[in-house]
C-alpha cells in the first residue's frame, strides 16, 4: 500500500461563518480500506463531497486518484466509484439494465459491458434475477449489486457512504466480503459507517469531531491508545467532545 490514492492537506470548507471541515490532512493508500467516522455534525459528509468532486473546498489542498479537487473535479467523478445507503440503483430498471446503464455512463464498450455483466451475475449468483426489476429483488442482493455496479468500471477508488445501513448483521458480513475482495484487487475503499464493529474491519480509521480529525490510526492501535475495549468505546470517548449536532 505504498501508492497514495487520496491526499489532503489542511482541507477546509466554510459555509459563511460556519466551518464544516477544518484543516484536515491525511493520506489513503492503494488497496487500503479506510474508515471515515463521525457523529452527525462531524463534517464527514462535507469532506466526502469534496473528495468526490461534488463540492469545491474553501482552502487547502487535495488530490483524488491523482486529480486536483479544484481543477479536475470532473476527472475525479469519472475515475471513482460511489455507493450510498440508498444503493444508487434505478429501481425501475432490471438488474442487467442497471449494469448496462452505468457501463455506458463510464464510456465502456458493449463487449466490456457484456463480459462484466456476465461476471457479476455469476459472482453474485444473480443469473436467475437478471431480467427482474431491481425493486423486486431482496435488500441484501440489492446492496451487493449496488456495490458491484459502483466498481463496474474498475475505478481506483470507491466511496461507500454508510452502505450497510438498515440491513441485518449476516448481510453486512457478506457485504464486507465483497469489500475485502475488491481491496485485494487494488481498489481503494473509503467508507463511512455508523457500525463500530465495521470500523474494526478497516485498515485504518479516521474519526472526525466538529470538523476536525480527532484520531487516525489502525483500529487496534486506537483501542490501545484510548484504553478501550472496542472501537465503540473509542468512538464514544471522542464523540462526547462534540459540540455540533448536524452536518
Amino acid at each position: 500500500m505504498n501508492e497514495i490514492m487520496i491526499t489532503t492537506e489542511k482541507l477546509t470548507k466554510k459555509f459563511g461563518e460556519f466551518t464544516a471541515v477544518d484543516q484536515i490532512s491525511f493520506d489513503v493508500h492503494k488497496g487500503e480500506i479506510f474508515g471515515f467516522l463521525g457523529a452527525n455534525g462531524a463534517g464527514k459528509t462535507t469532506a466526502m463531497r469534496m473528495l468526490c468532486g461534488l463540492l469545491l473546498p474553501t482552502s487547502g489542498k487535495a488530490t483524488v486518484a491523482g486529480y486536483d479537487v479544484y481543477r479536475q473535479n470532473e476527472k475525479i467523478k469519472r475515475n471513482i466509484g460511489y455507493m450510498s445507503q440508498k444503493f444508487s440503483l434505478y429501481e425501475d430498471l432490471t438488474v442487467k439494465e442497471n449494469m448496462k446503464f452505468y457501463g455506458g455512463i463510464y464510456g465502456k464498450s458493449d463487449a466490456y459491458i457484456k463480459q462484466k455483466t456476465s461476471f457479476i451475475l455469476d459472482q453474485l449468483h444473480l443469473n436467475s434475477e437478471a431480467n427482474k426489476l431491481v425493486k423486486s429483488i431482496p435488500l441484501g442482493w440489492k446492496q451487493k449489486l449496488a456495490f458491484s455496479v459502483a466498481i463496474f468500471h474498475e475505478p481506483g477508488i470507491v466511496f461507500l457512504d454508510e452502505p450497510t445501513g438498515g440491513v441485518d448483521p449476516v448481510t453486512r458480513r457478506d457485504f464486507w466480503k465483497l469489500i475485502y475482495e475488491a481491496a485485494d484487487t487494488g481498489i481503494t475503499i473509503f467508507v463511512t459507517t455508523h457500525y463500530m464493529d465495521e470500523a474494526e474491519y478497516c485498515n485504518r480509521v479516521c474519526i472526525m469531531v466538529d470538523g476536525r480529525i480527532e484520531a487516525l490510526d489502525s483500529p487496534g492501535q486506537l483501542i490501545k491508545t484510548y484504553n478501550a475495549q472496542s472501537m465503540d468505546d473509542v468512538f464514544l470517548k471522542l464523540a462526547r467532545k462534540a459540540v455540533r449536532v448536524d452536518d
